[in-house]
């Protein structure tokens, strides 16, 4: 059998340690490259403990620029950095014809449309993942039915106190499920301004939908979806206890890149 190869920028992260390990056991895939620019020249089972020793992955040299990617004839790269670096990484990717799975938040617009060009343009294809967490993705599917019926829909995100963007990429996401779903004839929000309202009090608008974002030591990552109707409410949410929870996805998501049309965004157009 064929082996994947991967590369992994960001692989000494909270998210990319994890998924070094997961792709290192992977019986169809190999982790061939590690980029980390603050860890560049360690052996990358020195800076993430949890690689088996005797793994050919803890051996690998951690890279400090892109190129090491090229040099090791990565197939499919695999993007968890920050809102700083992922969109310039990103486009690099797609550039040199390499694969690209994108687990990084804060990609801008702009970013994201030049990388749909160059993946309509060229070999390498582009899968943007707001999250790898299987249940996750099954509350924005299940959010934008329920929204069909109970149009009147906000949402809380709770995450860590270390994430870098806010609302999350999952709520803007589920968000945006929810406006294709109730289409035009969408309810404006309640109470969203007015003389007693303070600024921020009612959250983000994202697509027409309040998006509460809680940043707090303590939490990982959480989403609740509230639908309100007559004499009703609908609870949807989904609790990530540990990152673990997020290997499912990843996986899936290197083995279906290259087989992909264009750039995709959405686990869930592969479930």
């Amino acid at each position: 059998m064929t082996k994947q190869r991967i590369g992994l920028i960001g692989a000494v992260g909270r998210l990319g340690s994890v998924l070094a390990v997961a792709i290192a056991a992977a019986e169809d895939l190999e982790l061939v490259a590690a980029v980390s620019p603050a860890h560049a020249g360690s052996r990358l089972g020195e800076v993430v403990r949890t690689l088996p020793e005797g793994s050919p992955a803890a051996d690998l040299i951690v890279a400090g620029s892109l190129e090491a990617l090229s040099a090791a004839r990565v197939d499919v790269a695999v993007e968890v950095t920050g809102p700083a670096s992922v969109g310039p990484n990103l486009r690099w990717l797609l550039e040199q014809g390499i694969h690209a799975v994108v687990g990084a938040t804060g990609l801008a617009a702009d970013d994201l449309e030049a990388a749909r060009a160059l993946a309509d343009a060229g070999p390498a294809r582009a899968l943007i993942v707001p999250n790898f967490s299987i249940g996750a993705v099954l509350v924005e599917r299940f959010a934008a039915e329920a929204a069909r019926h109970l149009p009147h829909v906000e949402i809380i995100e709770l995450h860590h106190d270390r994430k870098l963007d806010a609302p999350s990429g999952t709520a803007i996401a589920t968000a945006a499920a929810i406006a294709r779903a109730r289409g035009s004839a969408a309810p404006a929000p309640a109470g969203v301004d007015g003389p007693a309202v303070a600024p921020g009090a009612r959250g983000s608008l994202q697509h027409g939908v309040p998006v509460h974002a809680v940043r707090l030591p303590g939490l990982l990552a959480h989403e609740e979806v509230l639908l309100g109707g007559e004499g009703q409410l609908l609870t949807l949410r989904h609790d990530t206890t540990d990152r673990t929870a997020f290997v499912a996805g990843a996986l899936l998501a290197c083995r279906s890149v290259p087989h992909l049309d264009g750039l995709v965004v959405g686990l869930g157009e592969l479930l």
